[in-house]
């Protein structure tokens, strides 16, 4: 269970460190950047990829896909923490776990119980009321939370993709997509400063390398809780959503004082039941 609480901490205080980059007038380009770059010295560190493994065969459509989708949704997520808040940015993020879902049924004709199909309904409820314009707020923009929910929810289904791909060590392809990553990231940096004349501060690879530490963190302690609770994966799906949405919404309304109507709370509890209706349809 440690593992599984480290792990929904190291994903909230993510969204902590880019709320307060804004208070620091930082560059989120640059952050993401030096994201990678420390995730990419602690994933060599700790899972010793071998990448002469690494042949002309490996999935590498997926992994280019995954390395250029990867930095471009996480500069949205910066953007939906900076115009929507915590609160609603990570429970977009967690309710893209319906994209797969969604693909599973569509595309590969997967069967499906009332469960899943009560939960997706609810589900979808759940995100318009959550991403529901208060009359208040000028700064809506319901579009980056949506990019995010469909940006890691199809980043989710390529990394399926790859856990499929039994040559190699997951944690192997997980370092080369955070290479492709990288490069991607790296090349968008050198636009803004080249083109946009935008300054390299080094202010930004301060926060950048606490990014990736708990960026890392998150995926390490993730896959531990999934080995600690491998007889029953569930309870790790569930509750890496739930505390997500629950410990980052405590933390938007108390810490940051974000503001939500009563239609978003509603929306928020929609989530919690959403997910819980998905994780019976699985045991069942």
């Amino acid at each position: 269970m440690l593992f599984l609480v480290l792990s929904i901490f190291c994903s909230v205080i993510v969204g902590v460190i880019f709320k307060i980059t804004r208070k620091y007038a930082t560059n989120p380009t640059q952050i993401v950047a030096f994201n990678y770059v420390f995730a990419l010295l602690l994933c060599y560190f700790v899972f010793s990829p071998d990448l002469s493994e690494v042949k002309s065969n490996a999935p590498w459509g997926i992994y280019s896909l995954i390395g250029v989708l990867l930095p471009v949704v996480f500069l949205f997520l910066v953007a939906s923490i900076r115009y929507m808040g915590i609160v609603k940015t990570d429970t977009a993020q967690r309710l893209s776990l319906f994209i797969p879902i969604l693909a599973a049924w569509f595309i590969f004709k997967e069967e499906f119980n009332a469960y899943k199909v009560f939960g997706l309904v609810i589900g979808f409820l759940a995100l318009l009321l959550i991403l529901k314009k208060q009359s208040d707020n000028t700064e809506n923009k319901w579009i980056y939370p949506a990019v995010v929910l469909f940006g890691f929810g199809i980043i989710d289904i390529l990394f399926k993709q790859i856990a499929l791909y039994t040559t190699l060590p997951y944690t192997t392809s997980l370092f080369v997509v955070f290479c492709i990553a990288l490069v991607i990231a790296l090349l968008i940096v050198v636009y803004e400063v080249v083109f946009k004349k935008v300054k390299f501060e080094s202010k930004n690879i301060l926060f950048g390398g606490l990014v990736g530490l708990f960026n890392f963190g998150n995926i390490l302690f993730y896959l531990k809780a999934h080995q600690a609770f491998s007889d029953n994966p569930s309870t790790v799906f569930a509750g890496m959503n739930m505390g997500v949405i629950i410990l980052g919404s405590l933390i938007g309304l108390f810490f940051f004082k974000e503001k939500l109507s009563k239609i978003n709370f509603v929306g928020i509890f929609l989530a919690l039941i959403a997910i819980i209706l998905i994780v019976i349809s699985q045991i069942q």
